[in-house]
């Protein structure tokens, strides 16, 4: 079935009353704390009436749509002021690597509750040591029978304290080096051996985690991709992760705008002319963006990650420049606005940092000779 966008607008009109009216504008990087059962409730009403899934084939479970369908199905749900979705990780990233690389059993047994919303994925990637360079992954699996055993630590590993199963990058082979000899396991994270510890931001919130491995276990044929193959699905993945739903991300972004230029007419802060000349090019550079976006259909997606991250850090910097001497007074909670300044800080380094990013942009789209790595 077709989404259009009259469809989109009231079908969010509609259903967006009663209890989950209340839910406008909640979660988000951040703020997942906030009524997280809620809007839970709120993403399994979503799958209920089909609106989740959108680009997935019809056969695993979706609508088909077309990347302009899914366009107009994300800025109508943003223009709603619809609640944060938190499912992102299963139905973004997950749901579209096992309909590309996992066995017809692996399809069949996960994407169901993805597509429902019954199961709630998190992702085990970066490492202490580790971070942004996947490739340095020291968290191992052996096999023990019919099982995977795995030991290590995964870090920075957003809402591993709700989610039920994890897709974890571990080396299976330990005579290999860098990107060779890891495997993509799927390990269900409610079961011994697995210990959650939430990383307290500086926002007082703790929605990333640290995830410690001693003796977890799978079963030996939730490999993604097969034994040995783990780079290049874990690579998939993150290709997955920026698509049509940035275009919705900024209508988003142009709330938080529009809120601070009402800020600086209200507190006078306008009549300031540096201040006056950072409020226009922050929204000079948003219709870049989108012109970018719509422009590419987000296909560069380093180029895309570069530009909203830097900006979205620079837009929380003019929050509190606006806010002005308030801005460092935090009685008896944080605003929206120091909140915005203080977790964009993460913008720039979460999902893939600028300096990746930027080797990424060199290596694959320029053709520039390859970094040297040991």
């Amino acid at each position: 079935m077709a989404v259009t966008r009259a469809q989109a607008r009231q079908w969010l009109a509609d259903n967006l009353v009663g209890e989950f009216a209340a839910l406008r504008g909640l979660g988000g990087p951040g703020r997942e704390h906030e009524a997280f059962q809620a809007r839970l409730d709120w993403d399994r009403h979503l799958a209920s009436a089909g609106w989740t899934c959108l680009d997935w084939p019809v056969e695993h479970g979706g609508r088909g749509a077309s990347l302009d369908e899914q366009l107009v199905w994300h800025e109508e749900y943003a223009r709603a002021n619809a609640p944060a979705r938190v499912n992102h990780l299963g139905e973004n990233l997950l749901g579209p690597t096992l309909i590309a690389h996992g066995t017809p059993e692996q399809q069949r047994r996960f994407l169901p509750e993805i597509a429902c919303v019954t199961q709630l994925w998190c992702q085990g990637y970066s490492e202490p040591e580790a971070g942004s360079d996947l490739a340095g992954v020291r968290t191992s699996a052996r096999l023990d029978g019919d099982e995977w055993v795995i030991t290590g630590q995964k870090v920075w590993t957003s809402l591993a304290h709700l989610a039920d199963w994890c897709f974890v990058l571990a080396r299976t082979d330990p005579a290999a080096t860098r990107h060779r000899g890891l495997s993509y396991l799927l390990v269900p994270m409610r079961q011994p051996g697995i210990e959650v510890r939430p990383i307290r931001q500086l926002t007082g919130t703790a929605e990333f985690n640290e995830v410690f491995f001693d003796g977890a276990r799978t079963e030996a044929g939730l490999v993604v991709g097969g034994v040995g193959n783990g780079w290049a699905v874990a690579m998939a993945t993150l290709g997955f992760e920026r698509g049509a739903a940035t275009l919705g991300q900024q209508i988003g972004f142009r709330r938080e705008l529009d809120g601070i230029i009402a800020l600086a007419r209200r507190n006078g802060s306008v009549a300031d002319p540096l201040i006056r000349e950072r409020l226009t090019r922050s929204a000079m550079e948003l219709e870049v963006m989108r012109s970018h976006a719509l422009r590419t259909k987000a296909a560069d997606a380093s180029v895309t990650k570069l530009f909203w991250s830097r900006w979205h850090r620079e837009l929380g910097e003019l929050a509190v420049d606006v806010l002005g001497a308030e801005s460092v007074i935090a009685e008896p909670e944080l605003d929206p606005w120091q909140r915005l300044y203080l977790f964009s800080r993460a913008d720039t380094i979460y999902g893939g940092s600028d300096e990746i990013q930027r080797t990424i942009i060199a290596e694959r789209v320029l053709g520039l000779p390859r970094q040297e790595r040991r």
